[in-house]
């Protein structure tokens, strides 16, 4: 659904330059970017940093940069000698880092910078990058009792992320400001939640660790929060409610599902900042990306977090993202590729990087699709490996056919996955570099191809029943949307994002005649094969009786009687439209479903209100009432299902005011991108969503029309040739008589001799063709004869008129038939309109 932009006017931008906004609103204010990054290092403990590197010898260091408080802090050293004894210098000459409590950090006199409080601890943190030293990197941090070990672990990556930094920077270290730089590198994203609001200021860093579009963050912490997990909601609620903590620092790591459905670990910390009256006023905090393997030493945590992510995988594509999670970054490994086992195929369902040329180059040949597929004869280390059931690992150097040496030069680990008694496929995990397997690490890829085999077993079983209730759903609505004179006509449907991707809503166009035309949406109950099943049932119903031609009203009672009849629990709801496309005329029905939406020709929005009746399948006896409207070339008539306008945080007024906003904004040129602008980004829908959209642009050719009641006389046949004749006349298409007066001749004489009742001929003229239609009262077809021969005399008429058309048929209506029959004009100039009376009742020419 389109965004509604007034609801993130409120939201403070991390932007420099918004930085005086502040205080314009209940919002929270905007920081500078290097505030706004610095805060990460204030959660890692770190209140105070500086970037010591070497000067022009090797023989000092040299004070590049500072962040936090150091700058404004006198006693700061400029420069500090390797020789010292300096907390820096100790670093530097160990090779290692440097973690002093309060308590040893006073015994310190030589180059510590004078921190702004009492009771602060110190890191000092060599730089190092490709066997050089480069330099050392000095926090401080607020703590009585240290670093904590997460936080040293954190600072330590931190360091190695400005080395890498100043080795890229080609001998020209501290030239250039680098603490901001390697915190963005790190993916760290920080933001400030004002509790008695609501609202939240976060970083584009953060948003995009979400899966977050800035421009579709509307500011409110619910929505960050929607895209945790359900089972981490309870413990990231606890953390960020001030009134249930300590106003100390919380940390917590948590689960977020990403918009492509990549589950994500990330870790979070945060503390809550009092106000002068004692309440919590706001609550800071910092989200990092956390890697699988660094969140524990413990293979056991390990263990237990895959078992936890598989769990919540439920397609082949989402268990290979967590594979690719769990392999790729905690084993520093270059390339992960898992496949399915089909048969004596390998089907690759997940590849990172996934970019073709990463991989061998005999993988393009057999790259079909998004992913490539090879039989397994043609890899024997996999077909034996396979076979063998256990997992094969290659160090570098080893002769393997060259679909797989290009995998792994530095060594190859081939796991296959295991699932029932059998194997689902095959895990590679493949580094550039010379790599060491060691036991811990063997024990851990057993215990994981294990877990991802099952999972990858349960997750095709899902594919399977997804792919199969995608195929009824297809199945069951239109497959295509009739091409009709004077309008155009688009849909858009969308699953629910949640157990079976089927339900009942379903659209249909049904083209009444060359002038006519029945649009149709509706809801049934529930989000099951069941509610599909009725579905194309009441979708099935509801197209028979509208091309019976009844009228809408009857055509919705008859729906609902039949569902009725059913005897089933669920009801639907269903709006039914009927358009005149020559002059425009429609009539509604509504029984229980929201009302339709309509763009005027100027732009202005409006819902109709069509007078409603009960959903269908409530009362037997139920009325639907119809309303008229008349449609102006140029206006755009939308029916919508409420998955489109209602959820549980959107009300349906509310949802309706959107969806009429966006249908002004939209550009009627294009319907089918109307329509999906009107769709939005539905992000995780819990409803289905159905979306008929027709724009209405009047017939450019209008026809000419007349007709003629036929009075059962004995030469009530004559009397319909004259009418014919004296009307091609008037209409310049004398060159068709011979052919249109046959047809009239057969049609007339077929249904006053075959049928009781009235019996009427309606000719029309439209662009170049003449069509005539005998309607009579009996609703059975007329037959052809199927033995032709001599002797036979019936259904010769049909055969003639059959010859004479270029087209011919029977269409059923209310209380009857219309055989009819078209005849093209040779050389046909379009007349003028018939000025004539339009209808002449059996008048004796």
């Amino acid at each position: 659904m389109p965004q509604d932009g007034r609801a993130r006017a409120g939201v403070t931008q991390l932007r420099a330059s918004e930085a005086g906004t502040a205080g314009r609103d209940s919002s929270p204010p905007a920081m500078p970017e290097a505030a706004v990054s610095h805060r990460a290092l204030t959660f890692a403990g770190a209140e105070l940093a500086a970037i010591y590197v070497f000067d022009a010898g090797d023989d000092e260091l040299r004070l590049t940069e500072t962040a936090g408080c150091v700058a404004s802090t006198p006693g700061a050293p400029e420069r500090l000698s390797l020789a010292g004894g300096s907390p820096a210098a100790h670093a530097v000459r160990a090779g290692r880092s440097v973690w002093l409590s309060p308590a040893v950090l006073a015994s310190f006199s030589e180059g510590v910078p004078a921190p702004p409080r009492a009771e602060m601890s110190l890191g000092a943190l060599p730089l190092a990058a490709g066997g050089r030293r480069l330099g050392c990197l000095v926090v401080m941090g607020g703590f009585a009792h240290g670093f904590e070990a997460e936080q040293r672990r954190f600072l330590e990556r931190y360091a190695d992320t400005i080395a890498d930094l100043l080795q890229a920077g080609a001998g020209r270290p501290g030239t250039s400001a680098l603490l901001s730089p390697a915190l963005r590198s790190l993916r760290a994203g920080s933001f400030v939640l004002v509790p008695d609001t609501g609202l939240v200021e976060a970083d584009e860093m953060l948003l995009e660790l979400l899966g977050i579009a800035p421009d579709d963050f509307d500011g409110k912490a619910d929505t960050l929060l929607a895209h945790a997990l359900p089972e981490d909601m309870h413990a990231l609620m606890a953390v960020l409610e001030p009134a249930s903590q300590a106003y100390g620092l919380r940390e917590l790591e948590f689960r977020v599902r990403r918009p492509s459905g990549e589950m994500r670990w990330l870790s979070l910390s945060c503390r809550v900042a009092a106000g002068t009256d004692g309440q919590a006023q706001r609550v800071l905090g910092v989200v990092t990306a956390t890697s699988v393997l660094s969140r524990s030493g413990d293979d056991v945590s390990r263990i237990q977090w895959l078992t936890a992510a598989l769990d919540g995988a439920a397609s082949v594509r989402e268990v290979g993202q967590v594979a690719i999670t769990a392999l790729r970054e905690p084993l520093a490994s270059d390339r992960v590729a898992l496949a399915e086992l089909q048969d004596d195929r390998l089907m690759v369902t997940a590849l990172d990087p996934p970019e073709p040329a990463a991989w061998p180059e005999i993988w393009g040949s057999e790259w079909r699709s998004e992913w490539p597929e090879a039989p397994l004869s043609a890899l024997p280390t996999l077909q034996l490996a396979l076979q063998d059931g256990r997992m094969d690992l290659w160090p570098a150097g080893s002769a393997l056919e060259p679909a797989l040496a290009g995998i792994g030069s530095g060594g190859l680990a081939v796991l296959p996955l295991p699932a029932e008694g059998g194997v689902a496929g095959v895990c590679l995990v493949g580094w550039d570099q010379p790599h060491e397997f060691v036991p811990e690490e063997r024990t851990l890829l057993t215990a994981t191809a294990a877990l991802i085999g099952q999972a990858l077993k349960r997750a095709h079983a899902h594919d399977a029943e997804q792919e199969l209730a995608t195929m009824l759903q297809r199945s069951l609505l239109p497959r295509r949307l009739p091409e009709l004179p004077g309008c155009t006509a688009v849909a858009r449907y969308l699953p629910a994002r949640r157990g079976l991707q089927v339900g009942g809503d379903w659209y249909d166009v049904i083209a009444l005649s060359e002038e006519r035309v029945a649009l149709v949406i509706g809801d049934v109950q529930g989000h099951s094969a069941g509610a599909a099943t009725i579905m194309g049932q009441m979708r099935t119903a509801v197209r028979a009786y509208a091309v019976e031609g009844h009228p809408p009203d009857v055509v919705v009672s008859y729906a609902n009687r039949l569902l009725v009849g059913m005897e089933t629990d669920l009801f639907a709801t269903c709006c039914y439209v009927e358009l005149d496309l020559e002059e425009g005329n429609t009539l509604f029905v509504r029984a229980g479903h929201l009302a339709p939406l309509l763009r005027h020709p100027d732009g202005q929005t409006e819902e109709v209100q069509v007078e409603g009746g009960l959903p269908l399948g409530v009362l037997a006896e139920a009325e639907f009432p119809m309303t008229a409207v008349t449609l102006s070339p140029g206006t755009v008539l939308a029916l919508v299902t409420d998955g489109l306008v209602e959820a549980v945080d959107l009300p349906l007024d509310e949802g309706m005011r959107r969806t009429r906003t966006a249908l002004a904004a939209a550009d009627p040129a294009d319907p089918g991108r109307m329509a999906d602008e009107l769709l939005g980004d539905a992000g995780r829908r819990e409803d289905d969503v159905a979306l008929l959209l027709l724009r209405y642009d009047g017939m450019k050719v209008r026809p000419i029309r007349a007709n003629w009641v036929v009075w059962r006389l004995p030469d009530a046949v004559m009397h319909a040739r004259r009418f014919t004749a004296r009307t091609l006349r008037r209409w310049q298409a004398e060159a068709a008589s011979d052919a249109v007066l046959l047809v009239v001749s057969e049609l007339v004489t077929n249904a006053l001799v075959h049928t009781q009742g009235a019996v009427r001929v309606d000719l029309t003229l439209r662009a170049d063709r003449v069509r005539v239609c005998v309607s009579d009262s009996s609703p059975r077809a007329p037959a052809k004869p199927v033995i032709v021969d001599w002797e036979s005399t019936g259904g010769r008429g049909l055969l003639l008129v059959e010859a004479m058309s270029d087209s011919f048929g029977t269409t059923p209506v209310a209380g009857g038939k219309q055989v009819w029959s078209e005849v093209t004009v040779p050389h046909h100039e379009s007349a003028p309109e018939d000025s004539g009376p339009p209808t002449e009742r059996g008048a004796l020419p």
